[in-house]
């Protein structure tokens, strides 16, 4: 509708390297490109919807070396994890307050690929941006890519952003 902002949906990641409440490099990359290039002064005219999946922990014990009495020592696993998740999406939401483009964040658990492209379908942006490790062709084989399957399957236009050259870390598969 006219009149109303572009709502272009940010998939964000925490860094391998540095982990939770750090941004992965791709994320970050895709952020910045999308304030350079897109948005630029036109601040208004935009709204940036941040979604972050975090994948359940496999074995359901990141902290192993934790002492569990009660059950509340076990409900409060699931609030840490989720206010790791929650500081992430307030380093985007904290930038974007500061150069006045309108915005919103979420949570979500699952597989990323399956819940972006849910998330896709069911908030409906304008597009979606994702980060890309820009991995090469063997070893998207193994480790396979979020950005990839996005393009192929979520319901809207899709640009993936690349991070650069200079970005990379030593093992490319760290982000």
């Amino acid at each position: 509708m006219e009149g109303e902002p572009t709502r272009i949906m940010l998939a964000v990641n925490q860094s391998t390297i540095k982990g939770y409440p750090h941004a992965s490099i791709s994320s970050t990359r895709a952020f910045q490109w999308t304030l350079h290039k897109i948005v630029r002064s036109n601040t208004s005219g935009f709204k940036l919807l941040f979604l972050h999946v975090q994948i359940p922990d496999e074995d359901a014990f990141d902290d192993v070396d934790s002492i569990f009495a009660s059950p509340d020592d076990f409900k409060d696993l699931k609030h840490r994890e989720r206010a790791r998740g929650l500081l992430l999406l307030e380093f985007f939401v904290n930038r974007c307050h500061e150069i006045g483009v309108g915005c919103e964040a979420w949570l979500k658990k699952g597989d990323p690929t399956e819940v972006i492209c849910l998330e896709a379908k069911r908030v409906r942006p304008d597009f979606l941006v994702v980060g890309s490790r820009g991995l090469g062709p063997f070893k998207r084989v193994f480790v396979g890519t979020v950005s990839e399957f996005c393009v192929k399957h979520a319901e809207c236009p899709v640009i993936t952003i690349k991070r650069g050259e200079d970005e990379t870390p030593e093992d490319p598969v760290d982000d």
